[in-house]
């Protein structure tokens, strides 16, 4: 049986920087230096360094959470805002968000709001009773500002305090219609984003810009607004089965469909099947956000790549910069886009004049 250095904590002992210290026969605040990976513990030596985190790791020593709040005079701890939390463009925000977070020794407390105005007021309120140091909204449409600092994923207000990240729509619509009209599509059909969506209204008017500039007709029976707040395919089905029930002669019909995102590009695919049309033979589907599930679909989906996770580390690296007062940054952020050519464009069938099959 070992024998028992006289120097170690006793069994039931509880483990602090002292019976730490006592045991390395090192001072508490060195210790802290190492344990906490402060500025100062680069003039400590590595043996040292390593002895610390060793012993640390031997007790099961863990540093108290509520004394280094206490100390610091901060809680290490954010609120973050979501749509839903089953959305993948949110999901993959989240994890660029976390990485950093995690890093940098922050804990986050996420809240979904669904969209409902009484949450998005609630939410703000209980997460600071929580005495959150700041805010992550994801596509979350801010009213107000908040006593804390704020980044905002895909946010388009201007509010006092908040820093919107938000990706280049006048790039990512000439993106999308100059590959449509290099294909050689003319008759394009848009959905365009429910009001309740962070993105819509910018997206859509300049995919409307960017339409005129290459003298695209943009005919009423082509658009089509969303209406369903829900984050499945479903978004995307109902209006384009509207828009194909609208069809009525040849020269009503689109060779080519721009979705609001990916989501309801997935759900527009499965109603052109539905009406026995084949994408991208009879329609080139378009997504936006390019979600993992994106490239995986069956076409895989041409659509405009958002760094998401950049986004969201981006966003967590701004808000703690904010938190801890370190230098400005500008009320907006941009981020640029990519498009993604996949299957699910091709260019129009001139054999074909998009009527239904019988």
């Amino acid at each position: 049986m070992a024998k028992r250095n006289s120097k170690d904590p006793q069994p039931g002992q509880t483990i602090s920087l002292r019976t730490l210290g006592e045991y390395l026969n090192l001072s508490p605040a060195t210790i802290s230096l190492v344990l906490n990976n402060a500025a100062g513990v680069r003039s400590i030596p590595q043996e040292t360094r390593e002895r610390v985190r060793e012993a640390a790791k031997k007790f099961d020593y863990r540093p108290s959470f509520f004394a280094r709040s206490l100390r610091k005079g901060q809680t290490f701890s954010v609120g973050v805002l979501v749509p839903d939390l089953t959305d993948g463009y949110a999901a993959q925000v989240l994890e660029g968000m976390e990485d950093v977070l995690i890093e940098e020794g922050y804990f986050y407390f996420i809240a979904s709001h669904r969209r409902r105005k009484d949450l998005l007021e609630e939410y703000p309120r209980l997460l600071l009773s929580r005495s959150v140091e700041g805010f992550i909204g994801v596509d979350t449409l801010l009213e107000h500002e908040l006593p804390v600092p704020v980044v905002a994923v895909a946010g388009h207000r201007k509010i006092p305090g908040v820093t919107n990240v938000v990706l280049d729509q006048t790039r990512a619509a000439e993106l999308i219609l100059r590959h449509l009209y290099q294909l050689g599509h003319r008759k394009i059909a848009f959905m365009r984003g429910g009001s309740h969506s962070s993105d819509a209204d910018e997206r859509w008017e300049c995919l409307m810009t960017a339409a005129r500039e290459l003298k695209l007709p943009i005919r009423p029976e082509w658009l089509v607004q969303l209406e369903l707040r829900v984050s499945t395919p479903e978004l995307g089905y109902v209006p384009a089965m509207e828009l194909l029930n609208r069809r009525k002669t040849p020269e009503d019909q689109f060779t080519a469909i721009v979705c609001y995102n990916d989501v309801a590009a997935i759900g527009a695919t499965r109603a052109m099947r539905e009406h026995r049309l084949r994408v991208p033979e009879d329609v080139s589907v378009v997504g936006f956000d390019d979600i993992q599930a994106a490239a995986f679909q069956n076409p895989s989906l041409t659509t405009i790549r958002q760094p998401l996770r950049d986004m969201g580390a981006t966003a967590a690296r701004i808000l703690l910069r904010r938190i801890r007062a370190q230098g400005s940054d500008p009320d907006r952020v941009p981020v640029l886009p990519e498009l993604m050519i996949r299957e699910s464009t091709a260019p129009p069938n001139p054999r074909y004049q998009q009527m239904p099959r019988e």
